[in-house]
């Protein structure tokens, strides 16, 4: 169970998102928009590979797919996609070390990934990661005519509950090009809640 915010920088200055999210595995999340007062009550909830949303100003749930899957959530450089996407990357990737780097002062190797399957939204991708806390220090990923699509870039990273995780990450769309990158900020996280089941289920949208 999570707090964050999303600090988004566009053309017209910045604005912050905070949100809270409930995570149980890899197939199940809600996400409840609680800032700004416009997207406050905005609802997310993914099963498996489907995603739904509510909007409280129209009082509508949407299932996202196909094309609105590539569009931005809440004006972020991130995609619905994006959040869709299964983290365990070695179950859509041949994975490839091809060397090694610092990334700041950590010792890092580079990966690179080759996508598996047609498809996926990146066909391929080059990830830095930490040698000592395996965390993803960066990452590119490409089109695939070799085009860069987006970056990412780990600002900083905590220690919690013997867990080395990303604290701040900062996310840019190569493509936007009025686009000041997002910011993700990791307010609070709880390991190994107990969450209740109807908290993934479709009821919940509309409460």
């Amino acid at each position: 169970v999570m707090n964050a915010q999303m600090v988004i920088e566009g053309r017209r200055g910045s604005r912050t998102v905070a949100f809270k999210s409930w995570v149980r595995g890899v197939d199940e999340s809600f996400t409840e928009y609680l800032e700004p007062p416009r997207e406050k009550g905005v609802k997310m909830l993914k099963l498996g590979d489907q995603l739904w949303a509510y909007y409280p100003t129209t009082d509508r749930t949407i299932k996202i797919s196909g094309h609105m899957l590539r569009q931005s959530v809440m004006g972020s450089d991130l995609s619905y996609e994006d959040l869709m996407e299964d983290p365990l990357l070695s179950s859509i990737y041949e994975p490839e070390i091809t060397g090694e780097e610092m990334v700041g002062d950590r010792p890092s190797w580079v990966l690179h990934l080759t996508a598996a399957r047609e498809d996926l939204a990146y066909d391929s991708r080059t990830l830095w990661v930490d040698k000592e806390r395996f965390v993803i220090l960066r990452e590119h990923r490409f089109a695939k005519s070799g085009k860069l699509l987006k970056t990412t870039d780990v600002i900083e990273v905590v220690e919690q509950d013997g867990r080395w995780i990303a604290k701040e990450v900062d996310f840019r769309d190569a493509l936007k090009s009025d686009s000041g990158g997002t910011r993700f900020v990791l307010d609070t996280i709880v390991f190994n809640e107990e969450i209740p089941d109807y908290v993934f289920s479709k009821a919940v949208l509309r409460k």
